[in-house]
């Protein structure tokens, strides 16, 4: 005879571990300390090339002018600029990317334990189903 209340419980898990689960479980794999480490690691080095490649455009669209004017510009000035406004950059990106995978690390773990618990749930049903034999 057909167990409904299992069927629908193995549909649960199946449905959330081939969706979400399968980011979820990933996770899992990591300390939440290491995990948002990388993760901030990662978006710091993505901003970094991508700061570059945007001063490096800048420097080719003005490179006429830079050309003019290579010796009366002051270049202390210039590179306090560039590394000032490189570390705002980097400031939101790593605490914008520590607050954010934080918050995806602990939604992630809140599920896990939803998944868990309908696990423990379901060995509870097989345990009963093989108990009436």
């Amino acid at each position: 005879m057909l167990n409904f209340k299992k069927i629908r419980l193995m549909t649960k898990l199946a449905v959330y571990e081939n969706k979400e689960g399968k980011e979820d479980i990933y996770l899992s794999k990591y300390y939440k300390q290491d995990y948002v480490r990388l993760q901030v690691i990662k978006s710091i080095i993505s901003a970094t090339i991508g700061y570059i490649l945007i001063i490096t455009m800048i420097g080719f669209y003005r490179m006429e002018h830079l050309i003019k004017k290579a010796v009366s510009l002051q270049y202390k000035t210039i590179g306090g600029y560039i590394l000032g406004f490189y570390i705002i950059i980097i400031t939101i990106y790593g605490l914008g990317s520590y607050l954010g995978y934080s918050m995806k690390y602990d939604a992630s773990r809140k599920k896990l334990a939803r998944y868990f618990k309908l696990l423990k749930r379901m060995e509870k049903i097989y345990k009963e189903s093989t108990h009436e034999y």
